[in-house]
């Protein structure tokens, strides 16, 4: 057991958008007119590259697709700085949304641009706002025939846009009609025998920090790899503020003004490291627990 737990990669990744560009505040008049909002994404992901530098740590950036094209040099740094590059898709648009063409469409484009921009292999992708769902599940075997090697959507809770409760919630390797596909869900820890989420996002708000590093630390003596997620605007307390639903205001700017404390936090207490570090664990574990 001892070997294991040596072995034991926590991820850490960050889905890159823009602050206009989330799904709590998605409306066709908002999308008509993304270019002439303000980006602001490249500075708040050099905010984040800043605290990583700290302790020298490699992360997984989903970029999307649209940002990528428009920021071709950020891109092209996270990838020179050694950081893994993965797909968040193009549009941003969820897949609950969307056709199985559509969404072939979407994420080959994206892999496509991000490719051409690293010249090299993209192997992970993120759903926008996790949105491969018990009703989007034909999304994991055309993700496997477009050539991604692992997935990190399926959020095994119960959220009123996302969600797959009952799915499991380790990091493990999945059976599609296409082929094998890595899952590596946002962590999540049982607490009174519900199911919580603490994986980033507002969860890594919401929570006093102590209580967050509590549950962290039982998902850690479980074994389990922690993946973590942020994104750039969450770093970016100075951000203009969206008009929305209440509970989309509430849920994007929930102490927005303590992540970069939290992050520097989390990333002193535990070592991370891109998602794709953890598959080979994984496979090795599970070619052992065969033999």
């Amino acid at each position: 057991m001892a070997a294991v737990e040596n072995k034991l990669t926590h991820c850490l990744s960050f889905d890159i958008e823009e602050h206009f560009q989330v799904s709590g505040f998605e409306s066709p008049m908002r999308r008509k007119h993304w270019d002439q909002y303000e980006s602001r994404v490249e500075q708040n992901t050099d905010t984040i590259l800043d605290v990583l530098a700290a302790r020298q740590f490699k992360a997984t950036f989903f970029v999307l697709g649209w940002v990528a094209e428009r920021n071709a040099q950020l891109v092209r740094k996270l990838a020179a700085e050694g950081h893994e590059i993965a797909s968040h898709g193009y549009g941003h648009e969820l897949i609950t949304a969307q056709t199985p063409q559509v969404f072939r469409e979407d994420i080959r484009k994206a892999k496509r641009i991000l490719e051409d921009l690293i010249g090299g292999p993209v192997y992970g992708y993120r759903a926008p706002s996790f949105s491969i769902t018990q009703e989007t599940k034909w999304a994991l075997p055309i993700l496997v025939e477009e050539g991604y090697a692992y997935d990190s959507s399926v959020f095994p809770v119960l959220h009123d846009r996302y969600g797959m409760p009952g799915a499991n919630p380790q990091c493990h390797q999945l059976e599609t009609a296409s082929g094998a596909l890595w899952e590596l869900p946002p962590s999540t820890v049982k607490v009174g025998g519900m199911r919580v989420p603490v994986a980033g996002g507002g969860y890594f708000r919401l929570f006093p920090y102590p209580i967050l590093r509590w549950m962290l630390r039982r998902i850690e003596e479980q074994g389990q790899p922690l993946v973590v997620y942020l994104h750039p605007w969450e770093l970016d307390p100075g951000q203009p503020r969206m008009q929305g639903p209440m509970i989309s205001k509430f849920r994007h700017y929930l102490n927005i003004g303590k992540t970069k404390e939290r992050l520097t936090a989390l990333i002193r207490d535990f070592d991370f490291g891109p998602l794709r570090t953890a598959i080979p664990a994984m496979a090795s574990a599970v070619a052992s627990h065969e033999r």
